[in-house]
């Protein structure tokens, strides 16, 4: 093994087979001391365009709310924007994952078990995700079966400026597919991509793969022995992503990946109409503030929607 990869490996910090166990823990722990502030939620399906949406509506959105404004306070007095990740709370820390990562709960979870992949030192989320970043999603996606995702901007739903990655469980719903939409990727239509650099390897996928949905994206397989060695997994992915963000361009964009694929969709704009959509929409997973909005949402109907916050 050339001693680079060794070197590189080595800076791995998360054992294997550990990170569920602590996230469990964690939870737990945080729940008990306060730290970790659940938003509850009731769901319901919405069907459109041959896919069940999940689509969940806040019961209580008061904790957030009084988080926000004592941030922005923090924020006028100290003249800084408050960041929430440096320092992170202690409380809500669940492991090491590599020297450039750690991983925490999310604070506001909607999702039991959400976590939150951040870089130690600051990094603007807007931008491109770095070999680091891969590496440390695969090495948590090795022993946490779930769905990462990226809101590369504002634009995209990011509301923190910290680069951070997400990482929720799966299933997403109780029932049907683990992600709502992935019945629309079994049908994708790949063909043999070309680099737009000369150096990387081609890659296997395509832009608009995906024929039902109707907004610009570019899909790819990914190979689930990854997990096995997060830095060459790391490496792989980096060359998929930047394939495929080359492909549909490097503004405002949602990633999603698994174990098995990564999806890329690039965003025109944050809200449709008072919803907020983010990268867990693209999996088919909506979120409404009330009934008010839910009621749109199934007038327009989820898919329209996501159309409407994407590029066409």
């Amino acid at each position: 093994m050339p001693e680079g990869i060794k070197m590189a490996q080595g800076k791995i910090l998360l054992k294997p087979g550990t990170l569920w166990t602590s996230v469990k823990e964690r939870t737990e722990h945080a729940l008990q001391c306060g730290a970790l502030l659940s938003i509850p939620t009731e769901f319901e399906f919405v069907e459109q365009d041959s896919v069940r949406f999940l689509v969940r509506i806040l019961s209580n959105l008061n904790r957030k709310k009084a988080a926000k404004e004592k941030h922005q306070k923090q924020s006028a007095t100290s003249g800084q924007e408050f960041n929430p990740f440096l320092p992170y709370e202690e409380d809500l820390f669940v492991a090491d994952i590599s020297e450039t990562h750690v991983c925490i709960l999310n604070k506001f979870n909607v999702v039991d078990y959400h976590l939150l992949i951040i870089t130690r030192a600051f990094e603007e989320q807007e931008s491109l995700l770095t070999l680091e970043d891969f590496t440390a999603m695969w090495a948590c996606l090795a022993d946490f079966d779930g769905l990462a995702f990226y809101n590369s901007r504002k634009t995209a739903g990011a509301s923190q400026r910290h680069k951070h990655l997400q990482l929720v469980p799966l299933p997403l719903a109780p029932s049907g597919p683990q992600i709502p939409i992935e019945p629309l990727l079994t049908a994708a239509q790949f063909q043999e991509s070309i680099p737009f650099d000369a150096s990387a390897t081609p890659t296997v996928g395509f832009t608009n793969a995906i024929p039902k949905l109707p907004f610009v994206h570019a899909f790819a397989p990914l190979n689930p022995h990854w997990v096995r060695s997060p830095l060459a997994g790391g490496q792989a992915t980096l060359e998929v992503y930047r394939t495929l963000l080359h492909s549909v361009g490097t503004g405002a964009y949602n990633l999603l990946a698994t174990r098995e694929w990564m999806l890329i969709v690039p965003r025109s704009q944050e809200h449709f109409q008072s919803i907020s959509v983010n990268s867990l929409g693209f999996a088919g997973a909506l979120l409404v503030r009330n009934a008010a909005e839910m009621e749109i949402l199934k007038a327009q109907g989820p898919m329209t929607i996501l159309k409407s916050v994407a590029v066409c």
